[in-house]
This record gives C-alpha cells, sequence and structure tokens, in this order.
C-alpha cells in the first residue's frame, strides 16, 4: 500500500482534541465538539455554536480532526482575543457586524509595514466575508483575521 502523502497535524491540535474523544475515533458529534469549544478555548454557548456551524464544512453535525485543525489555525490560543476584538467592534451589541462596524474595525487594521487598508480593500473584505444577510458573524470575522495574517491590528493603547 502506498504511504499517504499528508500533512502531518500539529501536535497541540492533536492533544487538544483528543481530551474529547472516544477510541482514538478523530471525529466529534456537536454536544463533544460545542463542550471542548467552550473548555478549551473559552467561548460561551452561542460563540461555540457559531464556531462549530462554521468550521464544520461538509455541515455533517461532526467537527473532524481535519476541521478542527481549520478552526485552530484560524483562532488556536489567540480566542479570547479575537471574541474581545469583534465585541469592541459590535457596537450594537447585536452578535453580528454589520458593514458599518466591519468597516470602522477594518479602517484601523495596518500591514505589517505599518500602511493602513484603503477604502477599496476594506469593501473588497467586507463583501468577501460578509453571509448572504450582509453581515458577519464571530465565524466569519474569524476567517476574515485569518485571511489578514499579513495584517496586523495597532497594538493596544
Amino acid at each position: 500500500m502506498a504511504a499517504l502523502n499528508r500533512k502531518k497535524i500539529p501536535k497541540e491540535v492533536i492533544a487538544v482534541f483528543d481530551r474529547y474523544v472516544d477510541n482514538n475515533v478523530r471525529n466529534l458529534n456537536k454536544p463533544f465538539a460545542i463542550k471542548m469549544l467552550q473548555c478549551e478555548f473559552g467561548l460561551d454557548e452561542d460563540q461555540a455554536e457559531t464556531m462549530f456551524k462554521t468550521f464544520d464544512k461538509d455541515q455533517n453535525g461532526i467537527m473532524s480532526i481535519w476541521e478542527f485543525e481549520l478552526f485552530f489555525q484560524c483562532m488556536g490560543n489567540c480566542a479570547q482575543e479575537i471574541v474581545h476584538k469583534f465585541k469592541e467592534l459590535d457596537a450594537d451589541g447585536s452578535g453580528k457586524l454589520d458593514v458599518e462596524e466591519a468597516k470602522a474595525g477594518l479602517q484601523k487594521i495596518q500591514t505589517a509595514t505599518g500602511r493602513g487598508l484603503v477604502d477599496k480593500e476594506i469593501e473588497f473584505f467586507i463583501k468577501t466575508t460578509a453571509g448572504d444577510d450582509g453581515v458577519i458573524d464571530l465565524g466569519q470575522f474569524t476567517n476574515l483575521l485569518y485571511r489578514l495574517k499579513l495584517y496586523k491590528a495597532p497594538a493596544p493603547k
């Protein structure tokens, strides 16, 4: 049998995931995945539900080790920072960013060289991130931050 040429899953991803699986099965049913997201990343129930929905890519109600790895790459150990930033931008407390809230947040983001995003870039990122309802939820925001990995938010004052 030919060896599979698969990318190796990082040990820290496996270590977290394995605390919640039985018999080395690399899948978590939704309730166990939600519990893991709450316990390991400090998400509340609504946030964990949103993240599960975002990263359950095949929408089968199960989080595979590969879907969890994608979540971990996007949010990882920065979960609380991302949630805090999202809440900071969510001026009306709706749990979603409307276009104006998203624009205000992206106007503060700078590239690694210190350049701010121009309006055209901001419009592009909002258009390619927002759902059909025109707003950005926590999961979409997390994906956006991951896409903007070449950019960084200004240091807190």
